[in-house]
């Protein structure tokens, strides 16, 4: 049988009756952080001017846009919200698979039961999880370096499971909605490369082809079908080296969305293990640059890879937020590092850029090809001493969660921080509702809260 097959047999299969309880609260948790990453970047980089050149692009119908006025198409709403999740580095992660997991899965899925109607709490969820398994099989399945930008390629392909699991696509058609993505399927990693603000819009255009493929698989399209796995399928193009059968019988057994991590920083997740290593290491001894000889930091070969390039005067915010030095610079002289470092007022600042060339990136000689940790910092005092610090799982992952008090803290800033801001007790109010989610019975409620002046 080809994948797309066995993938579309697991999304009809997802049933909220049938998913843990562990399952659940870690969609409903994810699903909290990435609505309150999403009005946050309402008001990031290049966001208004997105908003402005997609003018043309379609207006009224039933879609809201996290942190704007209006009414959208489902197709353009799913674009906006995907690169409002993404454009400033704080959305969540499934590591190994190296896919934003919710980030094109979330709305698509929105976009879909907004312009539907009717669509429980329930639903979502069980869209959010089958989305996230399909998404994350096909990025572990690949076992090289990318070529292409995963998290835009693969989540469109998680996003088809989400809008396809709304929609009540049979079997047939989603296999078909699989192939219809796939022709529009695009993102490379150079728009990672360069730091340019591409890299969110590639995750958008995957979004809004995912709930464009679903309607054409439900108008009676008839794509390809053997869209993974064929001659020219996603695998041989895509990747260069392939493992897919274990990742098909971890299918029935394994649920991805518990393994996905949280952000706490809004940076490269690669950069995460040397801030929080930096940050122990400041609570045991503080010290400011000049008490500082030698600073280095050892990563992993990908995380290298990710984040190893060097900071530099003019540099972008988002080639900043994947600038492994900068990150670190940041967190030795302030304490830690958030959004409020990657304006163009803070980027100018020559301290952190002076500092951040000091730094000395190494990596782990390791054989794991798609690894983020383990991190270690190590300190070399100007009085001889030294200190070292490794983290092997960064704050954040299941293994080293944030706590509950954390996760608000961020939402609540997110939320505040959106184009349209939300006050506290409303923030508070959305919150309870999407702890609540599998009560709901429309998630056209939610989107009400989340977007009280869309009108």
């Amino acid at each position: 049988m080809d994948a797309a097959g066995h993938f579309a047999d697991h999304v009809i299969a997802t049933r909220f009756a049938d998913l843990s309880e562990t399952t659940r609260s870690a969609a409903a948790r994810l699903i909290l952080d990435s609505v309150g990453v999403g009005l946050s970047g309402s008001a990031g980089q290049w966001a208004a001017e997105l908003s402005g050149a997609a003018v043309g692009w379609g207006q009224g119908a039933h879609c809201r846009v996290l942190g704007r006025n209006g009414r959208f198409p489902p197709g353009l709403a799913a674009f906006h919200n995907a690169y409002n999740i993404h454009n400033s580095e704080f959305d969540c992660l499934h590591e190994d698979a190296v896919v934003h997991a919710l980030t094109a899965i979330l709305p698509a899925a929105l976009a879909v039961a907004e312009h539907q109607g009717g669509v429980s709490g329930q639903t979502l969820i069980e869209a959010v999880v089958a989305g996230v398994d399909i998404a994350a099989a096909i990025g572990l399945a690949g076992t090289s370096a990318m070529k292409f930008f995963r998290p835009a390629v693969v989540g469109g392909f998680g996003a088809v499971a989400a809008a396809a699991k709304i929609a009540g696509l049979d079997r047939d058609q989603m296999i078909t909605a699989f192939g219809a993505q796939y022709a529009q399927s695009g993102g490379s990693m150079q728009a990672h490369e360069e730091g340019t603000m591409l890299l969110a819009l590639q995750i958008g255009f995957n979004a809004r082809a995912a709930v464009e493929a679903v309607d054409l698989a439900r108008a009676g399209l008839k794509a390809t079908q053997h869209t993974f796995d064929g001659r020219f399928g996603y695998f041989n193009l895509f990747e260069d080296t392939v493992d897919l059968a274990p990742v098909l019988a971890d299918l029935p057994r394994v649920r991805r969305v518990e393994q996905v991590v949280e952000k706490p920083f809004p940076t490269g997740r690669a950069t995460h293990g040397a801030i929080e290593a930096v940050m122990r290491l400041q609570a045991r001894r503080a010290s400011d640059p000049a008490m500082l000889h030698d600073l280095t930091v050892t990563v992993s070969p990908v995380a290298y890879t990710l984040v190893g390039r060097p900071a530099r005067i003019g540099m972008p915010a988002n080639y900043a937020r994947l600038c492994l030095s900068y990150c670190v610079a940041r967190c030795l002289l302030d304490g830690t590092v958030g959004v409020g470092h990657f304006t163009p007022a803070a980027l100018a600042e020559l301290d952190p850029l002076m500092l951040a060339e000091r730094i000395e990136v190494q990596t782990f000689d390791m054989a794991e090809p798609s690894a983020f940790g383990p991190c270690r910092v190590t300190l070399d005092y100007a009085d001889g001493t030294s200190a070292s610090e490794t983290v092997g799982q960064a704050l954040g992952h299941p293994e080293n969660p944030v706590t509950a008090d954390q996760r608000m803290a961020k939402f609540r800033a997110n939320c505040q921080a959106a184009a349209l801001p939300l006050s506290q007790d409303q923030a508070t109010t959305l919150a309870g509702r999407i702890d609540t989610l599998e009560t709901l019975h429309d998630v056209r409620a939610l989107m009400d809260l989340a977007c009280p002046l869309a009108g």
